[in-house]
């Protein structure tokens, strides 16, 4: 009788692994590779492909553009199994504007492509955190989000090895081969996340429900956060190449920073269970306007490349509890709660990297772009304290 349990558990556990795999190789693919690797190859556009400051700017407003209008598509498809069709377009877009932006030197081509490749972003981030969770809910399994979350620091990291390989290689020719990579991330994220096998209902949940405002003070804390990490995300490869030491070494400053961030959500898990989950919240954000300011304070290259290694450790962690404390709060409709959330996050991320992109191009430097980044996350750190007090009445 045990060795049948423990045959029929070994297949079961298994699938759950490639279940969680697939969603992590679509983060790697969608985030890590058709959205993240544009920051290490931004100083290599600027001095090759003739790319200013501006033009930069703008090419990642339009990129999380798309991962906007791909965010409120897939708050609108109103079933699993679209979600999933939609899921699986978003894996092929991926590689596809990867490898492309290395086939054409026009900027409104490469404005086109970090769009779709914004959009493909949701598959990731929205479309497999969902489809993921409701499969392990419907099999019995305990959520393992933060799991699948740790697949933001490893695209992180995957990009960042790529870039740094391809190091004597032309621009284009690195796009093409990070595109020609994505189709390695490919294959399980395709293969291994099943297809829905029916629509469910929510559950009643006897789980009292926040009020709109807790809500709503949750989605500007996010907005906050998501200012202070897009600039950083955009902009920290060339901020540090900057400095002597480090000119040149972009690909191995973005290393740095995935892998700092790859084992960072099951780091703030352990922190949430012990501080609880807004504080750990409110302490990633204190370290992360730390990460943000010391390049404000310091030319030293070791100090700088901790900040970058801070900002790697809480900005995936960020992400991670933040959706975690609501998808907890709304256990009937977690997906709903999350994508508002992720809303917030979104406009923070169109608005300032434009906003960044003209004060760095007037300044001639990025110093007051660090500045509005690290008063956005203070300001979210306030509102985290707002959160928290009513969160205890």
């Amino acid at each position: 009788m045990s060795t049948h349990s423990t045959v029929s558990a070994e297949p079961d556990t298994m699938q759950r692994y490639r279940v969680i795999f697939a969603g992590i190789a679509a983060l790697i693919l969608t985030v890590g590779l058709a959205r993240f690797a544009y920051t290490p190859l931004l100083p290599v556009m600027r001095q090759e492909a003739g790319l200013s400051l501006l033009a930069g700017g703008w090419l990642a407003t339009l990129n999380y553009g798309g991962y906007i209008a791909g965010l409120l598509v897939a708050s609108w498809l109103g079933g699993l199994r679209l979600k999933f069709q939609i899921y699986r377009a978003s894996l092929m877009i991926a590689v596809v504007s990867t490898a492309a932006m290395g086939m054409t030197d026009s900027l409104p081509l490469w404005a086109l492509l970090r769009f779709v490749a914004g959009f493909s972003s949701i598959a990731g981030l929205v479309l497999a955190s969902g489809l993921i969770l409701d499969w392990l809910n419907r099999h019995g399994h305990r959520p393992e989000l933060g799991l699948h979350f740790s697949g933001l620091g490893l695209g992180i990291a995957v990009s960042a090895v790529a870039v740094a390989a391809m190091a004597g290689l032309p621009w284009d020719w690195q796009w093409v081969g990070l595109g020609l990579l994505g189709v390695v991330f490919f294959i399980p994220a395709w293969w291994w996340l099943p297809r829905p096998d029916g629509e469910h209902a929510a559950a009643a949940s006897a789980v009292a429900v926040p009020s709109r405002r807790w809500l709503n003070l949750m989605a500007a804390a996010y907005f906050c956060a998501g200012v202070g990490y897009v600039i950083s995300a955009t902009f920290i490869v060339d901020i540090l190449e900057t400095l002597p030491l480090l000119t040149g070494r972009g690909g191995w400053i973005w290393l740095l920073v995935g892998g700092a961030a790859v084992p960072s959500t099951l780091v703030w898990d352990r922190a949430a269970a012990a501080l609880g989950q807004i504080p750990a919240l409110l302490f990633a954000y204190a370290l992360q306007t730390v990460s943000i300011v010391l390049p404000l304070l310091t030319d030293s290259a070791a100090l700088n490349l901790l900040g970058a290694a801070l900002w790697g450790a809480t900005a995936v962690g960020i992400v991670s509890l933040s959706l975690s404390i609501v998808g907890r709060r709304y256990p009937a409709n977690p997906a709903r709660a999350m994508a508002r959330l992720t809303l917030s996050y979104g406009v923070a991320q169109i608005v300032a990297p434009a906003l960044a992109g003209y004060i760095a191009s007037f300044t001639g430097s990025y110093r007051g772009s660090l500045g509005l980044a690290a008063v956005a996350m203070l300001a979210g750190m306030a509102l985290l304290i707002v959160i928290d007090r009513r969160t205890s009445e």
